[in-house]
């Protein structure tokens, strides 16, 4: 049975300030998101499928269609802010999106094989795939897990703030801890963690980073589905407050309810967090295009 890729793509992207999961950035108007298609591909994915907003329908199918057409199985997922679990109601005001394990939740009725989730706006180069389906297609045990992982140094913007699971690992490859740190940023060498209280820690930057690439069994979603219950019922009045799946895959590990081998594919990551970071996305693709990993036009 092929994986699947499921592409989380619901969110605006405030910080960028428009729709950056369709923005062009290669050399004949391709998204980061045909890099990702194109590499799971040839890696060995069979199907993918967009977590998208319904708004956004339209241009993600003018986009990706007819190109896709004949060379992998789409479908579309709408995350929406009301779709919740019987018994819960939107509450009023509420405009922030319920977060990305709220995202994988939501293909629970399409995905019935072993997948990957990954984020729609990150560049996470052809070895993540490869390494993801080998792993995806070779693991027997419905409760071992995957995450791909990087060095926390090559990760960060130049222009803001970012968000990193920071991970430990254990001697066997395993995942032991994840703590999502909501604000780093880079200061001249330093790599720095600003707490909520404006409190700094200094990181060494060689950190393994979780960039939100994981691999899943099918068995997830009855987890995730008890979880987001949970949460809401704690956290359903704080208009800002969302489900991270590093926090729910971290619940899981403590619980001893999965184990999550991490992968290392020694690929390039790069990512559109601002705008600022586009020219430097394109340029990133470009040298890419030039030494050969990628053709010019990308669907021809």
């Amino acid at each position: 049975m092929k994986p699947t890729l499921l592409i989380l793509a619901a969110g605006m992207g405030s910080r960028f300030g428009g729709l950056k999961q369709v923005e062009p950035v290669g050399p004949n108007g391709e998204a980061i998101i045909d890099y990702t298609i194109y590499d799971a591909i040839r890696a060995g994915f069979g199907k993918v499928v967009f977590i998208i907003r319904e708004s956004f329908a339209d241009a993600f199918r003018e986009k990706f269609d007819a190109k896709l057409k004949g060379k992998i199985e789409v479908e579309y997922v709408y995350q929406e802010l009301d779709m919740l679990p019987e018994g819960f109601s939107l509450p009023e005001g509420r405009e922030k999106p319920w977060g990305t394990a709220h995202a994988i939740l939501v293909a629970k009725d399409v995905v019935k094989e072993p997948f990957c989730a990954l984020n729609a706006d990150d560049f996470y180069g052809k070895n993540a795939y490869k390494v993801m389906a080998d792993f995806l297609t070779s693991s027997a045990n419905d409760s071992e897990y995957s995450m791909v992982g990087y060095q926390l140094d090559k990760t960060l913007s130049d222009f803001g703030s970012v968000s990193r699971g920071i991970c430990e690992i254990n001697d066997n490859g395993n995942l032991v801890k994840i703590v999502e740190t909501k604000k780093i940023i880079k200061r001249g060498a330093e790599v720095i963690s600003i707490e909520e209280d404006e409190s700094e820690t200094a990181l060494t930057g060689k950190e393994n980073a979780s960039m939100n690439i994981w691999g899943f069994k099918p068995t997830l979603f009855n987890s995730l589905e008890n979880k987001f219950k949970d949460f809401l019922k704690a956290e359903m009045d704080k208009p800002k407050s969302e489900m991270y799946i590093p926090s729910v895959v971290f619940e899981l590990i403590d619980e001893k309810q999965a184990t999550v081998k991490v992968l290392q594919a020694d690929s390039p990551w790069f990512g559109v967090t601002y705008k600022e970071d586009k020219p430097f996305v394109v340029e990133k693709i470009q040298k890419l295009v030039d030494a050969g990993e990628y053709p010019a036009k990308l669907w021809d």
